[in-house]
């Protein structure tokens, strides 16, 4: 998603009242790996029939007017300034890609197993309000803000047809990914359980 910057109101640092509250740092904590991998269900992609976003209610509201999204951008940005919820400034370093984004517009929130992935396999039996859980989730290492071109490079795509460009992101991407699909209950295809032992191997 593309973050669209508004003007003519108050500016207001990350740190200042003003500003969406929101965790430290990266939920991501490397909590997947080759064991939680083994227990994942293996199964065929289902279909996309019935699928769209608004089956995935996000960004919720995260209070003082603010949401998730502007949540995350907090969390992992650097002297992120706010106009009212709106980012208007600060860094952010996409870890996806190693590039040192300077300005909201060249970040995205990646939803690290994409809204479509949890679709086939095995959110399409979910009720909106638990596909919202999964949008929205700040517990698990599922929001990251990266750049905008590595988000739309890597789509609904899952390992097996998307890495992060930067290698040595590969570990903690597999970790994630795995923590991610393990929580919820997720499945995986047979080449994504493939690709993600060989990005295990990169740890």
């Amino acid at each position: 998603m593309t973050l669209v910057v508004a003007s003519g109101c108050e500016v207001t640092s990350a740190g200042d009242p003003g500003g969406p509250a929101g965790p430290a740092g990266p939920p991501s904590s490397g909590g997947g790996g080759t064991e939680a991998l083994d227990t994942l269900t293996i199964a065929e992609a289902r279909s996309m029939k019935g699928y769209s976003r608004e089956k995935f209610p996000h960004w919720r509201d995260a209070g003082d007017n603010c949401d998730v999204r502007d949540t995350v951008l907090k969390r992992d940005g650097d002297k992120v300034k706010f106009s009212g919820c709106n980012v208007v400034a600060g860094s952010w370093d996409s870890w996806y890609d190693g590039k040192k984004l300077d300005t909201p517009t060249q970040v995205d929130i990646d939803h690290m197993v994409p809204l479509a992935n949890a679709w086939r396999s095995g959110a399409d039996g979910w009720t909106n309000d638990k596909r919202g859980d999964f949008a929205n989730d700040l517990d698990r290492p599922q929001l990251f803000a990266v750049s905008a071109s590595s988000n739309r490079s890597k789509g609904d795509q899952d390992p097996s047809t998307w890495k992060p460009p930067a290698r040595d992101a590969w570990c903690t991407y597999a970790k994630d990914w795995i923590e991610v699909k393990s929580y919820w209950k997720l499945t995986v295809t047979q080449k994504e359980k493939e690709a993600l032992t060989d990005m295990l191997g990169t740890c």
